[in-house]
């Protein structure tokens, strides 16, 4: 279990840090936002680090907040089947799993 959590943990840092190996989207609101503030907050999911017992109570990084600009910002990754229809049976599993990254304003949670 502790290999399929690590397994999860890597495939969701790596989607995270280098927005490869998924979908990354990012809310209307989020989209909105000046050039400059979206490029920031991009930035600061890709460098987060902030993982703790609890915003990641099971391990595998699939969540995070930070504050800019006077704004509080989420990110979460969702596992999904490969249409995208269900959710995964297997986060672990590429062949299986579709991994989304949604960027959003805390307001729109």
């Amino acid at each position: 279990m502790e290999d399929k959590k690590a397994l999860i943990r890597a495939l969701n840092d790596s989607l995270r840090t280098t927005f490869m190996g998924g979908r990354v989207l990012m809310t209307a609101g989020v989209q909105a936002l000046p050039d400059e503030v979206r490029s920031k907050a991009l930035s600061a999911v890709r460098e987060f680090r902030g993982f703790n017992e609890g915003n990641d109570p099971h391990g595998e990084h699939d969540f995070g907040a930070f504050e800019l600009s006077g704004q509080r910002f989420f990110w979460k990754i969702d596992y999904y089947d490969k249409s995208e229809c269900f959710g995964s049976e297997d986060p672990a599993d590429l062949e299986r799993t579709s991994r989304v990254l949604t960027i959003m304003l805390a307001e729109e949670y």
